[in-house]
């Protein structure tokens, strides 16, 4: 497994009613999306950072997916450019099945 951390930085605070629509807009395609386990959007306590988080089964798939097209359709979504960190996902623990 793979570990994805995607961190969109600003100087002023995100608003957290327009990333919620950002996540209702864009949450569909990820929905059943092969060899994605899971993704989180989240926001800091502080406001400045967005971030995404990926669990993707193989890291062919995960690094084809991040292309240069996506990385500028985000940009424009969240008026910032993408930091993405590829991370190996040595343990995992999932209580979602208890």
């Amino acid at each position: 497994m793979i570990g994805v951390l995607v961190t969109f930085t600003q100087t002023e605070k995100f608003d957290p009613s327009a990333l919620a629509k950002i996540v209702d807009e864009l949450r569909g395609p990820f929905e059943g999306m092969a060899g994605l386990r899971f993704k989180s959007f989240m926001l800091d306590e502080d406001g400045v950072r967005a971030r995404n988080f990926y669990v993707w089964d193989d890291e062919q798939k995960t690094r084809s997916f991040f292309t240069a097209e996506l990385v500028d359709m985000v940009t424009e979504v969240y008026g910032v450019p993408p930091k993405i960190e590829y991370l190996d996902i040595v343990g995992f623990v999932d209580n979602s099945g208890t």
